[in-house]
């Protein structure tokens, strides 16, 4: 039977199935959605590579979400961009398996770091004294190059294990990038090796990390409900609930994915949840930073301030 079948050397990228004038509605949208993504966390690196005040452990692992924010959305959003002007919606199948690795390569670091900035937060807030000791720039250092280590090496397995499986009709990716669950469809064989070792990475990369996450914001409310002042506490607070924000959309958005059962939730509710994390996310992540820290904004200040007096 294989002899006779005709191997998928591109795929199709169905996209959302709406008018061409709705088509070019949600182009200009997700455009400046995609501009915004862009010169939001471009301005987080910019400031924290300018501004000494900073050059701190939480800074540093701020800098490394927003490259990361930065790249996800550089990797699925063009290509979607370009789908909605261009009639020929293909995509070669080694651009596509690249699109897949580097979606996943970047999206599970991603998880990783907002672990180690939880982790941060709980050192600053319940152990005060220790913080420049725990929170050293090579523990730092170690963690970061962890994150994007064990991201790059979890991915490079998913797509090692797509490499094996054949591919021989249809062709139609019924999502607008190669998205992993939409891959696997068109493959002829059986792909539960596949969804299973998805639903143990989710396992490891989501349900772990989010557990992490809770414990030490556990022990961070209890820290600061026994601090006495009032503007103690707000500020203690003020500088983990930027954070926990992100958590939550992130999180949130990629548990439902992987992880709720497939049956509630049909292929263009799945589109729209990759649409949340996958372009919204990055873009939402500098706003909520910025208009809820005040070290940021002090920092755009005097960056400005700077400037003009240049």
């Amino acid at each position: 039977m294989r002899e006779n079948q005709t191997w998928v050397t591109e795929f199709i990228l169905l996209g959302f199935p709406i008018s061409p004038k709705m088509q070019m509605l949600l182009f200009g949208l997700f455009s400046l959605s995609y501009a915004f993504t862009l010169l939001g966390n471009g301005v987080i690196l910019g400031l924290i590579w300018l501004d000494s005040r900073l050059h701190t452990p939480m800074y540093f692992f701020l800098s490394h979400l927003s490259i990361v924010d930065i790249s996800y959305a550089s990797n699925n959003v063009p290509k979607m961009l370009a789908n909605f002007v261009n009639e020929k919606k293909t995509i070669s199948f080694v651009p596509c398996v690249m699109q897949t690795f580097l979606y996943m390569a970047f999206a599970h670091p991603e998880c990783l770091v907002l672990v180690v900035m939880s982790y941060d937060r709980y050192v600053a807030i319940c152990h005060p004294l220790q913080y420049s000791v725990i929170m050293s720039w090579r523990i730092c250092t170690v963690q970061a190059v962890t994150s994007w280590v064990c991201g790059s090496l979890l991915a490079l397995v998913h797509v090692v294990l797509i490499l094996r499986l054949p591919f021989c009709g249809p062709q139609e990716v019924n999502h607008f990038f190669c998205e992993i669950l939409s891959i696997l469809k068109l493959a002829c064989v059986d792909t539960r090796l596949n969804l299973l070792v998805i639903f143990a990475a989710s396992v490891f990369i989501l349900v772990g990390p989010l557990c992490l996450v809770l414990v030490s914001y556990t022990h961070i409310l209890i820290a600061i409900l026994r601090i006495q002042s009032r503007e103690g506490r707000r500020k203690a607070f003020s500088t983990c609930s930027s954070h926990l924000c992100v958590v939550g959309l992130f999180f949130g958005s990629a548990i439902v994915m992987y992880m709720a059962p497939k049956s509630r939730h049909p292929e263009e509710q799945q589109k729209i949840l990759s649409l949340f994390y996958s372009l919204f996310n990055p873009m939402l992540n500098p706003l909520i930073y910025s208009l809820r820290n005040a070290e940021v904004k002090g920092a755009l200040r005097r960056v400005l301030w700077r400037q003009r007096s240049m």
